[in-house]
Formats: C-alpha cells, structure tokens, sequence
C-alpha cells in the first residue's frame, strides 16, 4: 500500500495550482488546451485525455460535460478541494487500484475517441 501525506505542502501547492489554472483557463473563452502527445503522434488517445477538459468543465459548473470528457477531473478537483481544505492527514491507497483506474481510464478515452 502506498500512503500519501495530505497535508504535504508540496501536494497543497499541485492542488492551488490544478484549481486555479482550471479556474484560469474557463474564464477566458477559447483558452488553448493542452494537446495529447501521444494521440498528436499515434492517433490513440492516453488514459489522460480529456482531463484539462475535464477539470475546466468542472470549473465552469458543467459537471456532465467533465464527465464526457474524462470521469476523473472531477473526482481529481474533489480531491484537490480536500487537500485545500484540510481533510484528512493521509490517503491509503493499494497500487492495485492506481492500475485499474487508468485501464478504466484508458478503456473510456479508446471508446470515446471510437478506437474500440
């Protein structure tokens, strides 16, 4: 099992940052997203794609559309909220479930993107 600090000033800094560039990025309109390299390379999209689209959707209160684009922004901008706030001192997580998150990820971009 790995376990992760939550109070680390380090993650507190990610968390600030993922928040306030996603809130960065939805208040200008046609903002430039962050391209895929491996989709611009292969055609085939990684298990992160669609996660800056994600995570601004959240940020624009257009939670159906972050789910479309990739299920885990919001979950990512709950856990950065939680981070913020003070929840919690650590997270217990199995490596096992860091795996099968990003195959489940990854299976939902292959589909999305109609690679499947």
């Amino acid at each position: 099992m790995v376990a992760v600090r939550l109070d680390d000033p380090d993650l507190r800094v990610a968390a600030a940052l993922l928040l306030g560039c996603a809130a960065a990025k939805a208040a200008v309109p046609g903002a430039p997203g962050v391209p895929c390299g491996l989709r611009e390379l292969t055609g085939i999209p990684c298990p992160l794609c669609g996660l800056t689209t994600s995570v601004t959707e959240v940020a624009r209160l257009h939670v159906g559309s972050a789910f479309a684009a990739n299920p885990a922004g919001p979950l990512l901008v709950l856990v950065a909220v939680a981070v913020l706030a003070g929840v919690g001192r650590r997270l217990v997580v199995r490596p096992a479930v860091v795996y099968l998150a990003l195959s489940l990820m990854w299976v939902w971009e292959l589909h999305r993107f109609g690679a499947i």
